[in-house]
């Protein structure tokens, strides 16, 4: 009789966010935070089983004021310095096609921005640069800049590589990408009275 080979992943799925307002695909191993601590309300934040790596996904008030390219500069700069990074770098900036998005009804812009931030853990002094991977999704008509992120710092090489972690293998940019183009609306009305 054959061993029994490693545990198929289970699948990304539909996963209710904002109370079930948006759904979205998720990649396997996804970890809610709001489940390990408290999580600002216009936010929902996933976390890797077994690396560091992070998704975010926020509504964000329209910054009517930066448009194009400039506004997906101008998140990116914003989370660098609300995540108190000592650097930020960015490598490329690229629209979107709304045609690939579920959102395209109700999105007037897109951007994808990769770039780098060097940011210190929670109660570390060593700084990393982390990779990170942002998708800008602007909804004027609902006044809302809703922002995806995939945080991907480098992998740390004194996690266990047992066979349970390497069944869960780190999430990718088409991880990121199912997110971004999969995420749906279901209730407008988390946008409030328009």
């Amino acid at each position: 009789m054959p061993a029994p080979g490693p545990k198929p992943m289970e699948p990304a799925r539909d996963y209710p966010l904002f109370g079930g307002a948006f759904s979205a695909a998720l990649p396997p191993g996804a970890l809610d935070v709001s489940d390990l601590r408290p999580v600002p309300d216009n936010q929902e934040v996933f976390c890797h089983r077994v690396t560091d790596q992070s998704l975010i996904v926020e509504l964000l008030e329209l910054q009517a004021h930066v448009q194009g390219e400039e506004a997906a500069r101008y998140h990116f700069e914003d989370v660098g310095g609300v995540q108190g990074a000592r650097s930020v770098q960015v490598d490329s900036v690229q629209p979107l096609l709304l045609e690939n998005l579920a959102l395209r009804s109700c999105c007037q812009e897109a951007w994808v921005l990769s770039g780098k931030q060097q940011v210190a853990k929670e109660n570390h002094q060593v700084a990393k640069d982390v990779r990170v991977h942002q998708a800008l999704l602007r909804l004027p008509q609902y006044q809302t800049d809703l922002l995806l992120t995939f945080n991907d710092p480098p992998p740390d090489h004194r996690l266990s590589l047992g066979p349970e972690n390497l069944s869960l293998p780190p999430w990718s940019l088409g991880d990121f990408e199912q997110l971004v183009t999969g995420l749906t609306l279901h209730d407008p009305n988390i946008f409030g009275p328009q």
